[in-house]
C-alpha cells in the first residue's frame, strides 16, 4: 500500500510541475508537428531519462536534510522568502511574456534524444521541487525516505511526466490556442502557485514554532 501511495504522490507531483507549458513539453510539442511523432518521442525519452536522475538524486538531498529537523525548518524559511519574492516579482513586477514561434529544424532522432537530455539538464527546476515536495510529504507521513519508496517515487514522476509529454505531443494542435493563452497569462499562473506554496510554507513554519 505504502509502494502505491508513493507512486502515486510521484505521479501526481510530476503532472502538478510539468503540466504548465514550458520548455520541455512545448519542444516535445513543435517536434511533433514539424518532425513527426517519431523524433517527438525521442526527445521526450531523452528528457524523461535526466528527469529520472533528478528526481532520484533531490530526493536523496531530501532524505538526508530530512533528519535534521533545524535543516528542514531552515530550509522552508527560505522557500517561503524565495517563493514570497516570485510572487511579488510574477504578479507586480513582471512583464508579460511575447509568444516567439519556435523555429525546428529537422534533425535524426538520435539529435532529437540528445537534445532532450540537454534541454532537460539546463532545467534545474525539478531538483528544489522534488525536494521540497518530498520534505513536505513526508512531513505529513504520505511519503517515507526508504529505498523502495524513493524508487517508486521517482518512477511515478517518470511516468507522469511522460503522460503530460504524450499530451503535449498529441492534443497541441488542439490546445494550441488554449496553450498561447496560458504562455501569455503564465505570470500570473505561476504568480499564484508560488502564492499559495508560500502560504502553505508559512503554515508549517507557524506550526513548527507552535508545536
Amino acid at each position: 500500500m505504502n509502494l502505491i501511495i508513493s507512486l502515486l504522490s510521484g505521479f501526481i507531483t510530476a503532472l502538478i510541475g510539468i503540466t504548465p507549458p514550458g520548455l520541455l513539453n512545448m519542444t516535445a510539442a513543435k517536434v511533433n508537428l514539424k518532425e513527426g511523432k517519431r523524433n517527438a518521442f525521442w526527445f521526450v525519452f531523452g528528457a524523461v531519462i535526466i528527469i529520472f536522475f533528478q528526481a532520484y538524486l533531490a530526493i536523496l538531498f531530501a532524505r538526508v536534510i530530512n533528519i535534521r529537523p533545524d535543516i528542514v525548518i531552515l530550509l522552508r524559511e527560505i522557500g517561503f522568502a524565495i517563493f514570497g519574492a516570485l510572487t511579488v516579482y510574477f504578479l507586480w513586477i513582471a512583464k508579460k511574456p511575447k509568444i516567439k514561434k519556435a523555429k525546428i529544424v529537422k534533425s535524426s532522432k538520435k539529435t532529437r534524444f540528445f537534445l532532450g537530455m540537454l534541454l532537460s539538464a539546463l532545467n534545474f527546476f525539478p531538483i528544489p521541487y522534488y525536494v521540497f515536495v518530498s520534505i513536505t510529504l513526508s512531513s505529513y507521513n504520505i511519503f517515507s525516505f526508504n529505498e523502495s519508496s524513493i524508487l517508486t517515487f521517482v518512477i511515478g514522476s517518470v511516468l507522469g511526466s511522460t503522460l503530460v509529454f504524450y499530451f503535449y505531443i498529441t492534443f497541441f494542435q488542439k490546445i494550441e490556442d488554449k496553450a498561447d493563452y496560458l504562455l501569455r497569462n503564465m505570470n500570473t499562473i505561476i504568480g499564484s502557485i508560488t502564492g499559495a506554496v508560500s502560504i502553505i510554507t508559512l503554515f508549517n513554519i507557524i506550526r513548527y514554532y507552535l508545536s
